[in-house]
């Protein structure tokens, strides 16, 4: 039996970047505690791979192919969505990147495109998604930044800045769209995702926090399950940090 604080039965969230990294760990997640799940990404192949996996555990699961960045594709998806569903209660603004380069080499181009997948996108889905969800029953938003987003990092300033705005935008929106609506941000450190096969050894064995190594994808769940469930009812405007204890302050 699942633990009631936990269970989303009959819940339908939608996970962008769901197929692959944090973002698959989360879908898997949320399936296996009862959700059907919409899958998103720009690689269809990949969603629909992760969807017959949501499908194997009995539950729906939709593969959408999204331009996380682009209003007109994001705004057909969450039509697509609530034609097959009827509802969001669940939406995880998850897709992201961080390309790196001394931030003097940055072009106009690969800044729009940090800024817009990280934060341009994820504003357009969590606020026209925040409005129905706020016309109907209600439901949760989780931003997902990064550590970045609270310390300095050089090398990524555009993408810190834009996930620095994201953390910014959640308050707001958390206040603009409760209390039907709950939106918090989710603040992951480094993890063992496909983006440390380009880390040194040495980063990706060890990591200056408390815990002193970097996270495995599994350890991102818990946290996004909390803030997925009632468990968070009281939790709004909140940045969870799963970071092992990272010095912000540095």
């Amino acid at each position: 039996m699942l633990d009631p604080l936990f269970d989303l039965s009959g819940k339908i969230a939608l996970v962008t970047g769901g197929s692959r990294g944090l973002g698959y760990q989360m879908v898997k997640a949320f399936a296996e505690r009862g959700a059907d799940c919409v899958i998103a990404s720009r690689k269809i192949d990949n969603c629909e791979t992760v969807a017959d996996e949501v499908r194997s555990l009995g539950r729906r699961a939709l593969a959408v192919q999204v331009h996380a960045a682009k209003w007109d594709s994001l705004d057909a998806m969450v039509d697509t969505v609530y034609a097959e569903f009827g509802r969001i209660d669940i939406l995880v603004n998850n897709a992201g990147m961080s390309p790196a380069m001394p931030s003097h080499e940055v072009t106009e181009d690969l800044f729009d495109s940090v800024i817009g997948l990280n934060f341009k996108g994820p504003f357009r889905l969590a606020s026209q998604v925040a409005k129905r969800m706020s016309d109907g029953d209600g439901g949760v938003i989780i931003n997902v930044t990064s550590s970045g987003s609270l310390m300095p990092l050089p090398g990524i300033v555009p993408y810190g800045s834009a996930k620095a705005a994201l953390n910014a935008m959640s308050r707001s929106l958390a206040a603009e769209y409760g209390p039907k609506v709950r939106v918090n941000t989710l603040s992951p450190g480094p993890f063992l995702t496909d983006i440390a096969k380009a880390w040194t050894p040495e980063n990706r064995e060890h990591v200056p926090s408390a815990i002193g190594r970097p996270g495995i994808p599994e350890e991102i769940v818990t946290a996004a399950l909390f803030l997925a469930s009632p468990a968070s009812s009281f939790t709004s405007g909140a940045i969870v940090r799963v970071d092992g204890g990272m010095n912000i302050g540095q």
